[in-house]
């Protein structure tokens, strides 16, 4: 497995495959890698020639107030898992590296960015789009593969890639949950034994309201008010967003189906955590 830290060097490695016709399959990503960043990387292995993992925790996707320093990370960590999953290139770049002096170029996607996470971080999924434009460009990927958790990211690279004419497979991946539901991320390493108990609150109101969904309920408002009076049952959590859109459009609805997008982020003392259902999803 080859680590590479400079942009000029990774591109050479990119040109060289393409070169010799082989398929890259990539996989960006913040680092401190869980099962979840895993399973991208196990179905990477299987689709592509070569595959590639970044790991780059990007300034630009973090506001003034959030936990970009204390970000968790774990270079070598990730390393043994990139070897397992047989990864073939390792990208880690600094931030210097990928921003040099005089950066000053963003790529914006409009208005599937205003909803949801992006009216509670102003100018994160500038930051993220920008970033993975930038990836794209340095690793000339065959195809990417993002999870699904991030539903909103997904659907805003999905729009990006196909407003660029990008030449990439844009590839959604279930989401990862452990063994008592709470979806796998990286922020979870903040919980408190707790916390944790109060962050299942997430997975328990998106089962209350596919139950609820299957039982013939079809109200918005009022599988809303279940969900959220669940979750604020736990005196650690307070609500960001509780939310049911379209999927595609991520347009609010008053009435769901199984296009619905049962999408919510809720703070667990002080971690943000984020989770999603598509209601007409097997589960």
């Amino acid at each position: 497995m080859n680590i590479i830290t400079s942009i000029a060097e990774m591109q050479q490695a990119a040109l060289l495959l393409k070169r010799a016709g082989k398929g890259i399959a990539f996989v960006p990503t913040m680092g401190y890698l869980h099962e979840g960043h895993a399973s991208l990387l196990r179905e990477g292995r299987s689709r592509g020639d070569s595959l590639v993992l970044s790991i780059f925790v990007n300034p630009i996707q973090f506001g003034p107030s959030e936990d970009l320093e204390r970000y968790p990370r774990n270079l070598e960590g990730d390393c043994a898992i990139a070897r397992e999953c047989g990864v073939d290139i390792v990208f880690t770049p600094t931030a210097a590296e990928m921003y040099p002096p005089g950066f000053q170029t963003a790529i914006r996607v409009k208005e599937l960015a205003l909803p949801l996470c992006g009216a509670s971080r102003p100018g994160h999924f500038d930051g993220v789009a920008t970033v993975v434009t930038k990836l794209f460009n340095i690793v000339q990927p065959d195809l990417a593969l993002f999870g699904k958790k991030d539903f909103q990211q997904l659907a805003i690279i999905r729009r990006m890639v196909a407003d660029l004419s990008l030449p990439v497979e844009i590839v959604g991946m279930p989401i990862v949950r452990e063994a008592d539901g709470l979806a796998m991320s990286s922020r979870n390493a903040y919980l408190s034994p707790d916390q944790r108990q109060s962050a299942l609150s997430l997975s328990k109101a998106i089962r209350l309201v596919r139950e609820r969904y299957a039982a013939g309920e079809r109200n918005a408002a009022r599988l809303i008010e279940a969900a959220r009076n669940l979750i604020l049952a736990k005196p650690a959590a307070t609500i960001d967003y509780l939310e049911l859109r379209d999927a595609a459009t991520l347009a609010t609805v008053s009435d769901v189906s199984d296009t619905t997008l049962m999408a919510l982020a809720v703070i667990i003392g002080t971690t943000r955590l984020i989770d999603n259902t598509l209601l007409g999803d097997e589960r």
